[in-house]
């Protein structure tokens, strides 16, 4: 039996241990840094499979090696993220969140159990490969400063050093059996910004007798988007969005201040600090010389996510191998956040989606939301993907 059959028939006999495991993590999501039976959980089950688990690195992330022939030879990092949102998840299903106010609705559950399969299959196949496939379960991918960046400084991609990593996230937009990448850029930066324009309230009867924040911050919000269509590059994409305005006044009363958040997101790091600085000097500027003051901070988050061009494309190659070259789609830029950025930062990386959508059983949810589901075919896909693009790396 050829070796792609081989990981195909184990990933169809455990489809349905697997579909359960998926439902149990479901039911039980725990929110960011908090996750602490999962971790227990999946370290029960790494066990089970025969492997040794190395638990507390970034809190309740952990790591364990699949050993093939020649350990040494090369080392390629899976990737899955464990946290849940703090969402009250309104999907009537058996496997609903028994853990009130908090929801795996972004698919971190079935990134888990992908993993979890990927260790089950390969755990058996390691007689077939040479090197060594390092399980990276992360904790914290939904809150700054992400578990990736404690992971990568606590160690997770030494001792044995990685050569490259991937990473799988579900897809709602994309038919279940249906796999998307891209290459270079993908995914961008997301840094938070909060603005304090501090004025002198007062009686709005009496204009000539205040300092207007609200006024001033109106002009601070519209005069900053001129950093992004006269400072940017045109062909280097970027956005800033202003989502929250408090001006705590009435109908006839001006606030003493006016509170502004947020978002900077951006695909290029160099713009991203450049961006930042410009911001802030013309929000205070602006804010002084209309005599009040602007206290500027931000809250720095991920980096930009950048997917190392061949070994994308030798990972589609792989992936069109798997489940055919009619299967496998283009992705446009996605301005969203992710943590696996910090990995794809330092060692060559391929962050790839697997489609969860099918319309004719209603699951069409976006992530984020109260009611996202996935069609659980993609269980059976994602782990024995997963298994033969790690395979495959190795022998690259």
């Amino acid at each position: 039996m050829q070796l792609i059959d081989k990981i195909k028939a184990l990933s169809t006999a455990y489809k349905k241990e697997f579909i359960d495991i998926r439902r149990h993590l479901h039911a039980h999501p725990e929110l960011s840094f908090h996750e602490e039976k999962t971790s227990a959980f999946v370290a029960g089950k790494l066990t089970e499979y025969g492997l040794q688990p190395k638990r507390g690195i970034a809190g309740n992330g952990l790591v364990a090696l699949i050993e093939g022939k020649n350990p040494a030879n090369k080392v390629v990092a899976l990737r899955a993220d464990m946290d849940a949102l703090p969402i009250i998840e309104a999907n009537q299903v058996p496997y609903k969140s028994q853990n009130p106010g908090v929801m795996h609705a972004c698919g971190h559950d079935v990134h888990t159990t992908s993993l979890l399969g990927v260790s089950r299959i390969l755990s058996q196949l390691k007689n077939e490969f040479e090197g060594t496939i390092k399980l990276v379960f992360q904790p914290a991918e939904e809150k700054a400063p992400g578990g990736a960046s404690i992971m990568i400084k606590e160690g997770v991609l030494e001792n044995p050093k990685v050569i490259s990593m991937l990473g799988q996230h579900v897809a709602p937009n994309l038919p279940v059996g249906k796999i998307g990448f891209r290459e270079g850029m993908y995914m961008a930066s997301t840094d938070e910004i909060y603005m304090t324009i501090v004025g002198k309230g007062g009686h709005g009867a009496a204009p000539d007798q205040l300092i207007d924040p609200v006024l001033i911050a109106s002009h601070i919000i519209v005069a900053l988007q001129q950093i992004i269509s006269r400072n940017r590059k045109p062909y280097n994409p970027s956005v800033l969005s202003f989502g929250r305005f408090i001006a705590d006044g009435v109908t006839n009363v001006i606030p003493n201040e006016v509170k502004i958040e947020g978002t900077f997101r951006n695909m290029d790091e160099e713009w991203r600090e450049d961006g930042l600085k410009k911001m802030q000097k013309m929000a205070e500027g602006m804010a002084e010389a209309m005599g009040a003051k602007c206290i500027f901070e931000v809250v720095r988050g991920y980096p930009f996510l950048k997917n190392h061009p061949e070994l994308t494309r030798r990972t589609r190659n792989f992936t069109e191998q798997y489940i055919g070259k009619e299967n496998v789609i283009d992705l446009d830029l996605w301005m969203a956040g992710e943590d696996f950025a910090f990995y794809s930062q330092v060692v060559d990386s391929c962050f790839y989606r697997l489609g969860t959508r099918n319309e004719s059983k209603g699951i069409v949810s976006g992530v984020h939301t109260p009611t996202f589901d996935i069609d659980e075919d993609a269980i059976e896909i994602g782990m024995g993907l997963m298994a033969w693009n790690a395979m495959n790396e190795l022998s690259s």
